[in-house]
């Protein structure tokens, strides 16, 4: 019994024929070693079967030569017989390379997977990490902007109270001694006349001054101050104390006696308490002064 060609040990190993032809073709009928990394390398392929086109000897009506049939065409030729158990031997090992390649196929591609997999891991960590690190900048930068919010608005508090101190020191400083006395800018200080609906000054002398502010919410707030300071200090007083209003800046406030009715000026606020009348007590109620 003649040797088993490439093609007849393929169809032997369970290979379509026509599958194992186009594979020695393609392969250069190199060997069925080489068909055979072919067909597992293609073996999952739409188009494994389909037939390759027929060659051009074929095509245009005649036989193809010996050198277009390659080594299968000759293969038969000169070789010698093999028993039923040589044959079966030589199946037998095409087998065991069959099987040897479909292991390595399988563990390259297990391999491939693991590695897409870590991959896969890998991309994953960066991408949370990368997550983790936007989020700790974000809420850095929102802690950083509280702090300086903070701070702007502590300053700013500082230098209203800062400045308030230093008007009041130089109202205390200028008009503190001058009991009695307006100053005025163009003329020397000189005895101010009292208003008509001015009460007359107690011919007791007082140095201290209690007064209750109504404000107009319906509370009120209670100071003691020096008979000899101005009305401007009350004034200041209820700016400080009387909160904050929605909506932004506070209006400027204007001093209002209860009892007779007055309303004090601009000119009233720089008027010692005991000048005014509301020396050793009185009670002002505050009014949101007017735009002029």
């Amino acid at each position: 019994m003649a040797e088993l060609t490439a093609l007849e040990s393929l169809i032997e190993m369970g290979f379509p024929r026509g599958r194992a032809e186009k594979a020695l073709a393609l392969t250069g009928n190199q060997g069925i070693e080489a068909a055979m990394d072919w067909l597992m390398e293609h073996e999952d392929d739409p188009d494994a079967d389909e037939p390759l086109a027929a060659p051009l000897g074929h095509t245009l009506g005649r036989e193809p030569t010996s050198s277009e049939q390659g080594p299968e065409s000759s293969a038969g030729e000169g070789k010698p017989i093999l028993s039923e158990e040589e044959r079966q031997e030589q199946t037998k090992r095409m087998l065991e390379l069959v099987a040897q390649k479909q292991r390595e196929r399988e563990e390259r591609e297990e391999r491939e997977a693991l590695e897409r997999e870590r991959q896969r891991r890998r991309q994953g960590q960066e991408l949370s990490a990368a997550r983790q690190r936007l989020q700790e900048d974000e809420m850095r930068r929102a802690a950083e902007e509280r702090r300086r919010e903070k701070a702007e608005e502590l300053a700013a508090r500082q230098r209203v109270r800062e400045k308030i101190e230093r008007d009041k020191a130089e109202r205390a400083k200028k008009y503190g001694g001058n009991v009695g006395s307006q100053p005025s800018p163009t003329t020397e200080p000189g005895p101010v006349p009292s208003s008509p609906s001015q009460e007359p000054p107690t011919k007791r002398e007082y140095d201290q001054c209690r007064i209750q502010v109504r404000l107009p919410d319906g509370t009120s707030l209670t100071q003691t101050f020096r008979a000899r300071e101005q009305l401007a200090a009350v004034r200041l007083y209820v700016e400080l104390h009387r909160g904050e209003e929605p909506g932004g800046d506070q209006d400027p406030v204007q001093l209002l006696s209860g009892f007779p009715r007055r309303a004090f000026s601009e000119a009233d606020m720089e008027r010692p308490l005991q000048e005014l009348g509301l020396v050793p007590s009185a009670v002002l109620i505050v009014a949101k002064k007017c735009p002029s």
